[in-house]
């Protein structure tokens, strides 16, 4: 069942275990401080796998970037992830100045990044 929910101008898709926060605009850090904060959030009330789509995000300050890094290592160390989808070729260039790059996984859409987790627990044969 998905369901749309609206917090602080952070749209979110919830669907099984995986979470979808889309983002847009401009972030300044104090926008990507919000996202943290979101985070933090929904870790507390259980959700462990969460996709951030920054496919309508037309920059980010780098310096919000460290405190997601944080973020996705704490959902980590819970048995989750943090995966990041559509970011264009000059927010990854921000990622990779930030020192980030190798922090997250990158998928080019948000359902690529959903289906990720599902392979995830998918069992081995």
């Amino acid at each position: 069942m998905n369901q749309t929910a609206e917090a602080q101008g952070i749209r979110a898709v919830s669907s099984g275990r995986v979470e979808t926060l889309m983002l847009e605009g401009e972030l300044l850090e104090k926008d990507l401080t919000q996202v943290c904060e979101e985070l933090v959030r929904r870790m507390q009330r259980g959700l462990r796998n969460v996709v951030l789509d920054f496919s309508d995000v037309s920059h980010l300050d780098y310096r919000g970037v460290k405190p997601l890094v944080a973020r996705a290592e704490a959902f980590r160390k819970t048995g989750g992830d943090v995966k990041l989808s559509g970011l264009s070729p000059y927010l990854a260039a921000i990622f990779r100045a930030a020192g980030a790059y190798d922090a997250f996984e990158f998928y080019p859409h948000m359902n690529d990044a959903r289906a990720a987790f599902a392979l995830a627990r998918a069992p081995f044969v």
